[in-house]
């Protein structure tokens, strides 16, 4: 299979036009935006698409495929006021359907919510039963996308990698995506393209794996949630509910620097040299081992350039995660994805 480059940004009220020729630059042919739901559509039922117009313009301008993340409710169409999913599957159809028919042909894939296992994206808690009512949202969703446009890919959101069993703070990943497979005795099978999936990394090398070759790493390292390779273990349940046919592609994967952020303090162990290639082996893991992956997103372009022209702390983890720094000088990261994503296409003969 091909395996296509993607790369997580963020394109709202910033230099996009300099955001989308990195991109390219890099190599990246795909490029991967959420959007807040809730601040497009008011209570009147009313869409207003405010600056989603000139984001999608510019990517499609610059010829890149458009991969759209689609979290956070409006409250009114969640069971407990939240902005976590919403009560209704209609509602969220509609809304999906209302965005494929207004890019059409400018947006290439419609990814549906976002680390759905997490309770900070479900409204603040969450439970195993979930994951059927996501399913059904899914099909929803699914139904009203290929109603407009059969080729929009529609993408199965990624759980977050962990395996924390608290209804305050996730449902680990393994359980909810068995659950979301098992769900009606498998009904996603037909409302789904690809699963999207969020392997961790933490500061362990990407060949490494709890608990058979695990990392020499200080901390983070006594569970395969913290892993690259830890997307292995989802792709073996996807097989097991014969659902094997059906893609992988990754919407996050990356290694954070040295950053001040509680909870993300495996980034100080690593430099932006290792940065570079653990990326780099972790893109070359999945070209020669995984064909069953089609698409990698990096995380992420251009937090650091956020934090940096919004007066943000420059240490928060989410630019320590990012290829470039503030200014948009290139880290090491970005020179070593350039060169490989350049040797794959010669070597798949594009």
């Amino acid at each position: 299979a091909q395996l296509n480059f993607g790369v997580v940004g963020h394109l709202y009220y910033t230099d996009r036009y300099t955001a989308l020729a990195t991109a390219q630059e890099a190599g990246f042919e795909w490029f991967r935006q959420q959007i807040h739901w809730r601040d497009i559509e008011d209570s009147s039922g009313q869409f207003f698409w405010g600056d989603l117009d000139n984001i999608v313009a510019a990517t499609d301008a610059r010829g890149m495929l458009l991969l759209i993340s689609v979290v956070r409710s409006p409250t009114w169409h969640t069971a407990d006021g939240s902005d976590g999913m919403p009560q209704d599957p209609a509602t969220l159809a509609r809304f999906v359907e209302a965005l494929a028919a207004r890019y059409q042909g400018r947006v290439h894939a419609v990814e549906i919510w976002n680390e759905q296992n997490l309770a900070h994206e479900n409204g603040g808690r969450v439970a195993l039963e979930d994951a059927g009512h996501y399913v059904e949202l899914l099909a929803a969703a699914y139904n009203s996308i290929k109603a407009v446009d059969p080729r929009i890919i529609v993408v199965a959101g990624a759980p977050s990698s962990t395996a924390m069993n608290n209804p305050d703070i996730a449902v680990p990943d393994q359980d909810y995506l068995r659950a979301m497979y098992s769900y009606k005795d498998g009904m996603i099978r037909d409302y789904f393209d690809v699963q999207a999936i969020h392997p961790g990394g933490s500061a362990n090398p990407p060949d490494t794996l709890w608990p058979d070759n695990p990392s020499p790493a200080d901390g983070w390292t006594d569970d395969p949630t913290f892993y690259f390779r830890h997307v292995e273990n989802s792709r073996r349940l996807m097989e097991e509910a014969g659902l094997g046919d059906h893609q992988v592609w990754i919407t996050e994967f990356g290694w954070a620097t040295q950053n001040s952020t509680p909870g993300f303090e495996f980034g100080n162990q690593i430099s932006f040299e290792i940065q570079r290639d653990y990326i780099v082996g972790a893109m070359q893991r999945s070209y020669e081992q995984y064909p069953w992956i089609s698409n990698l997103f990096l995380w992420n372009l251009n937090f650091s350039v956020l934090q940096r022209e919004n007066g943000l702390d420059p240490l928060h983890e989410q630019g320590s995660f990012s290829i470039v720094h503030g200014d948009w000088s290139r880290r090491p990261a970005f020179y070593g994805i350039q060169e490989f994503i350049a040797q794959t296409r010669l070597a798949q003969g594009n």
